[in-house]
C-alpha cells in the first residue's frame, strides 16, 4: 500500500475513473473527485468522498480543486462532445497544467492511447497525445506520467462493449479492413494496478509509459476468443471497401452503443496500438494478463453488471447558455411538442392504445415546468436535475425504455447529450429495438436538433 495522499480526480463518472475511484479510496486516499454535475457522482460514489463542482476548462473552480492537493489524475476527453473535440482537448488541457502549475502539485498522472505518431495517427489518437505534450510542456516542475495504453478490456468499456455487440449480435460479420490490424489488449484491472502503483514512482522528470496486455492479436482474433469463450460460432467475410465513415455507420446499425464515440474512435482502430517501449515492465512488478484471461474476468463482471441495454446515444453543441438549453428540454412533450416529427410520437400512441398502453393522450401538467414523478405523454420523469431529465417509457414495450438528456456547459455554449437506452426482453425485446432503429435514426436526431434550435432563440 502506498502511503496516503491528497488526489484530486477527474473523469470520476466516467468508466476508467469510476473504476479508479473505489480502488483509490480503499488504498486510503483522500480523493477528491471535480465534476461538472456533483449530484450525479454523489449517487454513486463511495461514503464520505469529497466531490466539489468545476470544469476541466474552468480555471476558477481548478484552482479551487487543487488547493491541498498533491496528485492530480487527468482521465476525461472531449470525444464523445464530437464536432471540435480536439480543440476542446487543447484547450482543456492546457488550462489543467498551468492550474496544477500554479497549484504547485507534485504530479499529474495522465492515460492516453497507444499509436506511433510517425503514421499519421487519426484525430482520437493524435489529441490524445497533444494533451501528453501540453502537459509536458506546461506543468512546470509538476512531473508528468503519461500511461498510453491500447483497447482496454473491460465489461463497460467502449472497445469490449463495441467487440461484444458485434459477436454476440451477428453470426455472420461482414468485417472492415481494420480488423486485421494489430493490438495489445489490456485488462482493466490492469490498467487500474498500473494508475495506482504510479503513486509510488519517485518524482522527478516526466515519463511516457506504454502498456499492453501480455498478447500481440488482431481485433479479429479478439472477437475470435471472445466467441470461443461464449460457444458461438461465428463467421468473418472481409470487405476492403469499408472505409472508416462506411464502417462507423455499420457499427453504429450493428451496436448502438457505438453511437456514443462515433467516428473518431473507428478512424482509430485503422492504426497498430502496441506496445514498443517495456519501461513499464522495467519500472513497476505488474506483469498484465493475456487477452484471454481479460475476457473471461469481462463476461464474468458482465453477468454481474447485467450491461446488455441498448443505447442510441447522440450529442450536439448549441451556442446557448446551459440554463437555456435544459429550459428547452424540458418544455418537450404535451402541447408543446417533441420538436420533431409529432404526427410519428401521435402514431405510436395510438398503437400502443390498440394493444392496452397508455398511449401520448396524458400530456404533461405544467407547459414549462417538470417535476420528479409526473407523467408525460407515455413517459414519467425519473430525474429533474438544474442539468439533466430523465424519462422512462410506460407504454407497452418487450422491455424497459428510457430517454434521458443531460447538458454539459462549454467554454462557448453548452453540449446537449441524448441517450434513448433499451433493456430488451427476450428474443421479443430484440427484435423490437433493431424493427424500429430506422425509426429512432430519423426521429432521435430529429428531436435533438429540435431542441438545439430551441435553446437558441
Amino acid at each position: 500500500m502506498t502511503t496516503p495522499l491528497s488526489i484530486l480526480l477527474t473523469g470520476a463518472t466516467g468508466y476508467i475513473g469510476g473504476r479508479l475511484l473505489p480502488v483509490l479510496r480503499d488504498e486510503g486516499h483522500d480523493v477528491r473527485c471535480l465534476a461538472r454535475d456533483p449530484a450525479a457522482l454523489r449517487e454513486r460514489a463511495p461514503p464520505g468522498t469529497a466531490i466539489v463542482a468545476g470544469d476541466v476548462t474552468d480555471r476558477a473552480s481548478l484552482d479551487a480543486a487543487m488547493r491541498g492537493i498533491h496528485t492530480a489524475y487527468y482521465l476525461v476527453h472531449a470525444m464523445e462532445s464530437g464536432g471540435r473535440f480536439e480543440e476542446r482537448d487543447r484547450l482543456a488541457a492546457e488550462t489543467f497544467a498551468k492550474a496544477a502549475r500554479d497549484a504547485g502539485l507534485a504530479r499529474i498522472i495522465y492515460l492516453g492511447g497507444l499509436g506511433d505518431g510517425a503514421e499519421g495517427l487519426s484525430a482520437h489518437l493524435r489529441s490524445r497525445h497533444e494533451v501528453g505534450e501540453i502537459f509536458r510542456r506546461l506543468a512546470g516542475t509538476t512531473q508528468v506520467l503519461e500511461f498510453r495504453a491500447s483497447i482496454v478490456i473491460g465489461s463497460g468499456s467502449a472497445s469490449f462493449e463495441m467487440i461484444r455487440a458485434l459477436v454476440e449480435r451477428l453470426p455472420v460479420m461482414v468485417t472492415p479492413r481494420w480488423v486485421g490490424v494489430l493490438a495489445q489488449p489490456i485488462a482493466i484491472d490492469d490498467v487500474l494496478e498500473y494508475l495506482v502503483d504510479a503513486l509510488a514512482l519517485p518524482t522527478g522528470p516526466h515519463r511516457i509509459y506504454e502498456i499492453g496486455g501480455r498478447d500481440r492479436l488482431s481485433y479479429r482474433d479478439i472477437m475470435r476468443e471472445y466467441a470461443r469463450q461464449r460457444g458461438l460460432r461465428r463467421v468473418m467475410v472481409p470487405v476492403p471497401v469499408l472505409t472508416p465513415r462506411l464502417s462507423s455507420l455499420w457499427l453504429a446499425l450493428v451496436t448502438p452503443l457505438y453511437a456514443r464515440v462515433g467516428r473518431a474512435l473507428v478512424e482509430s482502430l485503422r492504426h497498430p496500438t502496441v506496445v514498443r517501449d517495456d519501461a513499464a515492465l522495467r519500472d513497476f512488478s505488474i506483469r498484465p494478463r493475456g487477452v484471454a484471461e481479460a475476457i473471461r474476468q469481462a463476461i464474468a463482471d458482465e453477468a454481474r453488471d447485467r450491461r446488455n441495454r441498448l443505447i442510441d446515444a447522440r450529442s450536439i453543441h448549441v451556442d446557448a447558455t446551459p440554463e437555456r438549453a435544459i429550459r428547452a428540454i424540458r418544455r418537450i412533450g404535451g402541447k408543446n411538442g417533441w420538436y420533431y416529427g409529432n404526427w410519428l410520437w401521435q402514431l405510436r400512441g395510438w398503437l400502443d392504445r390498440l394493444v392496452g398502453g397508455v398511449g401520448m393522450g396524458r400530456g404533461r401538467r405544467d407547459p414549462e415546468e417538470l417535476a420528479v414523478g409526473e407523467t408525460l405523454d407515455c413517459w414519467r420523469v425519473e430525474v429533474c436535475d438544474p442539468n439533466r431529465v430523465s424519462l422512462r417509457a410506460e407504454m407497452k414495450l418487450p422491455g424497459t425504455a428510457w430517454l434521458e438528456f443531460e447538458v454539459v456547459p462549454e467554454a462557448a455554449g453548452s453540449t446537449i447529450r441524448q441517450t434513448a437506452t433499451f433493456d430488451p426482453l427476450g428474443v421479443g425485446g430484440l427484435v423490437y429495438w433493431y424493427a424500429s432503429w430506422p425509426l429512432h435514426q430519423l426521429v432521435f436526431a430529429g428531436m435533438l436538433r429540435g431542441i438545439a434550435r430551441a435553446a437558441r432563440t
